[in-house]
């Protein structure tokens, strides 16, 4: 070959391209400097599916100084969308477990929402409440994993360890009322699955006793931590203007200083009953977005506490017997109870030919679902909004200009699942 030809060592070419795009659609990703061997592109993943998930990012270094950063997602890609087509409205509950896997109460509530908005269904207020605190539980189970690794991420190994011990009450509660610790489907379209057992509320008082020290513990060990504010004031910024542009959401968003919370905006499951705040940053960096998350708990604690004190007696299923199960007592002694249920459970109910959107606020931001019927069983189409895939989208503008060395606690910050983002 004629050196004249030859491509500098490190420039891109065609054959070390390797991301699914044309060579002139890179041009558009990287500087120019990177097809003449001035700046070095470096793959960042994927990991391990144990670690945060599958994530590729393709850098491009000065030095250590991020030039431009590009994710490449779809590595945990399972077409839960699309094999929602295939399932009855009900049926469809386990899936929505599988989607943020750390915050599956959640989903299921977004999810058992919409069916009940296309329905036109009531849910009976002991159920919403229930839903409620059980939501809450899992934003400060989901804040407890994210703080976990975050912290462990840039350094401080004790955190993990801490917040896996809260996180075992919290997981001892969802078993106790779902059977399973972690994908529960225990909301179902109209209410619950079941009225939750006399143990339930003296697991909770136990959450609302100890959670206030172990908050006080995790300010102690990082808040005013030279080395933790070092490692996260400044860094990964992304100012107001641009975390909207990019549809943020969620702490992510609220620590640019937008004060957005879905439950405020739009209540739903009844928390427009509750006195809550909504914790705001100024800076929009790494600090302020770990502070919006660590405020919140409190919050949640404060949420929890008003439920369980107003706690309604009543049904936690509607009485609508077009999409609520007969109850398990009549199913032995009366035929067409047990008709309705085989029935229920083989072809499912029937839903308008219409379309919903219907969101909540999980504890990565708006978690939206839109659900497309047919007038049968089963979804026409079926959506997600998935705020991990959003708040993804402004990694690359808040890298920019960032050390290598903290781009592992950027993408910590703005808590992404993978089995979110991909779906």
């Amino acid at each position: 070959m004629d050196s004249s030809t030859t491509p500098p060592i490190g420039a891109i070419t065609t054959e070390n391209a390797q991301l699914d795009v044309t060579l002139e659609q890179l041009k558009k990703l990287v500087s120019p400097r990177a097809f003449t061997g001035e700046t070095m592109l470096l793959n960042m993943g994927p990991q391990h599916p144990s670690t945060h998930g599958v994530l590729r990012l393709l850098l491009e270094l000065d030095g250590e100084t991020v030039i431009s950063c590009v994710p490449d997602i779809g590595f945990l890609h399972t077409g839960i969308e699309k094999t929602h087509e295939g399932k009855t409205y009900l049926k469809g509950v386990p899936l929505t477990d599988r989607t943020d896997y750390l915050a599956p109460m959640i989903n299921n509530l977004a999810y058992c929402g919409a069916i009940e908005k296309l329905m036109g269904i009531e849910v009976p207020l002991r159920a919403q409440y229930i839903r409620v605190i059980l939501a809450e539980l899992t934003r400060m189970n989901s804040h407890l994993v994210w703080l976990g690794t975050h912290a462990l991420d840039i350094g401080a190994m004790s955190m993990f360890l801490y917040c896996m011990r809260e996180r075992e009450d919290l997981l001892d509660v969802f078993e106790l009322v779902s059977g399973a610790r972690m994908m529960s489907s225990y909301f179902r379209p109209g209410g619950l699955w079941r009225d939750v057992p006399p143990a339930f509320f003296d697991l909770v008082k136990k959450v609302l006793d100890v959670f206030p020290a172990r908050i006080i513990e995790y300010e102690r060990l990082l808040k005013e931590n030279p080395l933790w504010k070092e490692r996260t004031i400044g860094v990964g910024v992304i100012s107001k203007a641009d975390a909207l542009a990019f549809g943020m959401s969620g702490p992510s968003l609220r620590g640019s200083g937008v004060n957005y919370d879905v439950r405020k905006a739009f209540p739903y499951s009844s928390y427009d009953h509750f006195d809550f705040n909504v914790p705001l940053g100024s800076n929009g960096d790494v600090y302020d977005r770990y502070r919006c998350r660590l405020d919140e708990f409190p919050q949640s604690l404060r949420i929890i506490k008003q439920a369980l004190d107003r706690l309604p007696e009543g049904p936690v299923m509607t009485d609508d017997r077009k999409i609520a199960p007969p109850p398990k007592h009549e199913i032995g002694t009366s035929m067409e109870a047990l008709i309705h249920h085989f029935k229920l459970w083989t072809e499912g109910f029937s839903g308008p030919n219409a379309d919903v959107y219907f969101a909540v606020e999980s504890g990565k931001g708006e978690y939206g679902v839109y659900v497309h019927g047919d007038g049968g069983p089963k979804p026409r189409r079926l959506h997600f909004r998935a705020p991990s895939l959003c708040n993804l989208q402004a990694l690359p503008r808040m890298a920019k200009g960032a050390l290598i060395a903290d781009l592992v606690g950027i993408v910590g910050s703005i808590d992404i699942v993978l089995g979110e983002v991909d779906r």
